[in-house]
């Protein structure tokens, strides 16, 4: 955040004595002073929901700059505006979540970074297109931007003209040109006690490797398939077929925000309205009845999406307690073959 808003105020800072207002902001309908407002004035509205632990709505309440402040004095609130949502994410715990309306109504720490860093980039692009000035941001912070909100966006060549393409502001060859656009904060679904929380590029890259994903885990995780199945995620982000509600979600115990085990789908729902789910626990974790509890809650989400019918799970035949995770969910055995068996809830 603190990079973003220094790389903001450095260009807009030397510029200051210029004219802002009455010049459009790119392909914006505001002017540049406008546009340096509205910067200043979504840093602060995150900073608020964040700390205020906002659920509902937004915080009611507006920004306004003192009659007089020039454009000087608009660069000196988004510095400090910046300044105060950056403190709001270093001090949030990483459980909680604060309102935003799309796409689920809410957003935990890094989301509200990257929305924060997001709207200092392409506004600021936006400003420096209106005043013809030079601006390309450092890369890491596109793609910080990217792979934590902009999950169903494939790579391009580099991450700023990804995201220049992704919000409407640039073309990318072989794609089609944006008109519409949003980004895409990650799904939670909560049970009595656990939260189900989408795993992002950015967190599916680092648990395929070493990482935790941003996570704490109990002991002895994140287990060999959590890994692989989000190196899987991973690899369906980098091939522009990832559909973040229809990827990797971690179990988290409410009790202590501690990481007991992944459960997710394999892709999305095929022609036939099916769709496939697995599932895996730290082995400190099993034996509490957290699989099937999350199982229900999955299925019942999926199930109740228009375009499903069928949640399909294949398991090795000699795994019976998975097995019998899945009866207790619900599930009916259809089909066996030497190595699995196919259990369906329909």
């Amino acid at each position: 955040m603190e990079q973003a808003v220094a790389e903001c105020v450095g260009l807009l800072g030397a510029v200051t004595d210029r004219e802002w207002e009455g010049v459009r902001a790119g392909r914006l309908e505001w002017d540049c002073r406008e546009t340096a407002v509205h910067i200043a004035e979504d840093l602060i509205a995150y900073a608020g929901r964040l700390a205020g632990r906002e659920q509902e709505a937004h915080t009611p309440f507006e920004l306004s700059l003192e009659e007089g402040a020039g454009n000087a004095g608009a660069v000196r609130v988004i510095s400090a505006m910046g300044a105060l949502l950056a403190a709001a994410i270093r001090t949030a715990p990483r459980e909680v979540r604060a309102f935003h309306p799309y796409p689920f109504r809410s957003a935990n720490r890094e989301g509200f970074a990257a929305m924060g860093v997001a709207e200092v980039l392409l506004h600021t692009h936006d400003i420096s297109e209106g005043l013809g000035l030079s601006y390309e941001p450092a890369p890491e912070l596109c793609d910080f931007v990217l792979t934590r909100i902009f999950p169903h966006v494939q790579p391009g060549p580099t991450p700023w003209s990804t995201l220049r393409w992704a919000t409407g502001r640039g073309e990318l060859p072989g794609r089609a040109p944006v008109t519409r656009w949003h980004w895409n904060n990650n799904l939670v679904i909560g049970t009595e006690r656990l939260t189900l929380q989408g795993v992002t590029p950015a967190a599916a890259t680092d648990l395929s490797t070493v990482g935790d994903g941003g996570f704490a885990w109990i002991e002895g995780g994140p287990i060999e398939g959590t890994r692989v199945g989000a190196g899987l995620v991973y690899k369906q982000y980098e091939d522009g077929v990832h559909r973040p509600e229809w990827g990797m979600y971690v179990l988290v115990r409410r009790e202590d925000g501690r990481a007991v085990g992944a459960m997710g789908f394999h892709s999305v729902p095929d022609g036939a309205g099916r769709v496939e789910i697995g599932y895996d626990l730290v082995e400190g974790a099993r034996g509490h009845g957290y699989a099937t509890e999350a199982l229900r809650a999955l299925s019942a989400w999926a199930l109740g999406r228009q375009e499903v019918r069928t949640v399909v799970a294949n398991v090795e035949r000699d795994n019976l307690p998975s097995q019998n995770v899945l009866a207790r969910a619900g599930f009916i055995q259809v089909a066996e073959d030497p190595e699995h068996v196919t259990y369906e809830l329909r």
